[in-house]
């Protein structure tokens, strides 16, 4: 596999070693010890889940306040347009975003490490998102950003996406940067 470093420290993207023929294609999408020291991925993961989208669906930009969960991303089938934002209050980028297409035809992975905030949007007419995380979902827990935050001007590449009501309210960064600092994440 290769991996290739972002201009956010820790977050990086997988490129795996992809066998294929006429037959199709075989590839390894997770191995522990060549992950911690290939991709320098320290954390273990607990949860893997499983997501399926429409075209035009964002969900996002989602963290946990005081568990940070690591997800290590990947689409099995269409295309999302993928994107981190860091919120470690000592990180010299705290503020600014990754982004990256990830398809079933790339097979690219993405780590996203604890501290950061997470979410897509779909490019194709569905897509299928799969992520293994580095600590348990707590709803009790879970925060967000506003997906079009100025501040944070991530360049989506649609205008209108539909959004779950709870992500069409969140705060923006600015609202939220002082219990950020204190201890969220």
């Amino acid at each position: 596999m290769e991996v290739i470093k972002t201009k956010l420290a820790d977050c990086i993207i997988i490129e795996p070693k992809v066998f294929g023929d006429e037959r199709g294609f075989f590839l390894e999408t997770f191995h522990s010890q060549r992950y911690k020291e290939v991709a320098g991925i320290k954390e273990q993961f607990v949860q893997d889940n499983q997501s399926r989208s429409s075209k035009n669906v964002l969900r996002g930009l989602h963290f946990q306040k005081t568990k940070p969960q690591g997800k290590l991303v990947t689409v099995t089938s269409g295309e999302v347009f993928d994107v981190a934002v860091d919120l470690r209050p000592e990180s010299e980028t705290f503020g600014q975003y990754e982004a990256i297409v990830l398809s079933g035809d790339n097979k690219l992975q993405f780590y996203v490490p604890p501290g950061f905030a997470h979410g897509f949007c779909v490019l194709s007419e569905s897509a299928d998102f799969q992520y293994k995380c580095t600590d348990y979902y707590d709803p009790n827990d879970e925060s967000g950003l506003l997906w079009s935050d100025p501040i944070i001007n991530i360049q989506w590449p649609l205008k209108a996406p539909l959004l779950s009501e709870k992500d069409k309210i969140q705060p923006l960064l600015s609202e939220i940067e002082a219990k950020i600092k204190e201890g969220w994440v």
